[in-house]
C-alpha cells in the first residue's frame, strides 16, 4: 500500500541494548573538534576531587643531620559531572531519509545499502553532541532546565564564579583584565602583553589559547599587517603567537564567539569528565505514540579545571 508507514520497533529495541556501549560513546565521540584540545576524565559519575601537587622540600648539598618537613600542598577542585537525560521523538521513515541523503552525499548512489536501525540512532547519538559542544564555555546549571547549556557549569560560568570568589585574581597571578578593544592593528601587541603576563613555569609548557575566530582573524590580520616584509612570513594562518618558541598555541572555537574570556593553559589543566563505565546510563527505544518513536537515553556529563593556580592557567578578560 504507498504511503505506509513501515518500521520494526523491535529492531530499534535490539540496537539500542547491542549497541548501547557505542551509542553513549557517540556524544562525546561528536565533540573531539573540542575534546582533542583537552583532557577526557572517563568514569567519573557524582563528584571526583583533582588536584595539583607541590611540596616545599628539595634538594641541597649532602648532610647527614640535615632534615627538613616535607609540606605537602594538594589544592583539591571537585570535577562534578551531572546526570542528564533526553526523550527525542522521531518518525522513523523520516529519520531514515535523513539517513539515506547522508549516505548518498558520502558514498555516491553507487554504494548505498539500505540503513539499519542503528544507522537511524547513531544520527540521532550524535547530534546530541551539537548542544554538548555549546555548553563546553558558557553552560549554566539549572536543575529546571530543560537544555545543554542548563546540564552543567562550562568553563567561563566556572571562572567567573572564581574571579568573583578573588581566586582568580591580577594579585593570584592567574588573571590579566585587557584594558583596550582587541582590533586588526593591536592583536599582535595584545597577544605579545599577553605572553609577557605568564608566570615564567606557565610559559615553559606546552600551551592553548583557548579564543574566539574572531580573535585569530584580527592576531592574523595584525600579523601580516606588521610583518609584510620578514620573508618568513609566507602565510596567512598564524598557528602560535610570535616569541613564544612555538609553545603558545592558538586555538580558535566557534563556541567561543561570544566569550569575554581568553583561556591559556596546558591540555590537562582542561578536564572533562563523563561515565560510559557503569549501568546507570542507558538507551532505550519506545513508541508512545503511533508511527512515532521516543530515543530515550542519559549520560553523566560536566567540565572543570585541574588548577587554577599560576602556573597552570591565565585567565585574561576582555576590555569592557
Amino acid at each position: 500500500m504507498p504511503g505506509k508507514l513501515q518500521f520494526d520497533l523491535a529492531a530499534y529495541q535490539e540496537a539500542a541494548h547491542k549497541y548501547r556501549p557505542e551509542l553513549l560513546m557517540l556524544p562525546i565521540i561528536g565533540i573531539k573538534d573540542t575534546l582533542k584540545f583537552m583532557t577526557a576524565r572517563p568514569g567519573i559519575r557524582y563528584k571526583e576531587s583533582v588536584a595539583a601537587m607541590n611540596g616545599t622540600a628539595q634538594f641541597g648539598p649532602y648532610k647527614p643531620s640535615r632534615s627538613t618537613d616535607f609540606n605537602l600542598n594538594l589544592n583539591f577542585r571537585t570535577l562534578e559531572t551531572f546526570m542528564g537525560s533526553v526523550v527525542a521523538k522521531f518518525e522513523p521513515n523520516s529519520a531514515i531519509s535523513t539517513v539515506l541523503g547522508q549516505m548518498a552525499a558520502s558514498k555516491g548512489d553507487g554504494q548505498m545499502k539500505a540503513p539499519t536501525a542503528l544507522h537511524v540512532l547513531r544520527m540521532i547519538a550524535i547530534s546530541l553532541s551539537e548542544h554538548l559542544n555549546d555548553a563546553i564555555w558558557k553552560g549554566v546549571r539549572n536543575p529546571q532546565g530543560d537544555t545543554s547549556l542548563d546540564l552543567f557549569d562550562g568553563f567561563d560560568t566556572i571562572t567567573q564564579k572564581e574571579i568573583t570568589a578573588g581566586k582568580i585574581a591580577a594579585g593570584e597571578g592567574n588573571y590579566l583584565k585587557l584594558t583596550q578593544a582587541i582590533t586588526s592593528d593591536n592583536a599582535c601587541d595584545i597577544a605579545k602583553e599577553i605572553l609577557y603576563s605568564l608566570d615564567p613555569r606557565l610559559r615553559a609548557q606546552d600551551l592553548y589559547m583557548f579564543c574566539s575566530q574572531d580573535f585569530a582573524d584580527k592576531y592574523n590580520d595584525s600579523y601580516q599587517a606588521s610583518h609584510a616584509g620578514l620573508i618568513y612570513n609566507d602565510k596567512y594562518d598564524q598557528l602560535t603567537v610570535e616569541g613564544s618558541n612555538n609553545r603558545l598555541h592558538i586555538i580558535p572555537m566557534y563556541n567561543k564567539a561570544d566569550s569575554k574570556f581568553i583561556h591559556i593553559c596546558p591540555k590537562a589543566n582542561m578536564l572533562v569528565g563523563y561515565d560510559q563505565m557503569s549501568d546507570a546510563e542507558d538507551v532505550l527505544v519506545k513508541e508512545y505514540e503511533p508511527f512515532i518513536l521516543s530515543y530515550i537515553a542519559t549520560m553523566f556529563f560536566g567540565v572543570q579545571f585541574e588548577s587554577i593556580d599560576k602556573r597552570r592557567l591565565k585567565v585574561v578578560e576582555l576590555a569592557d
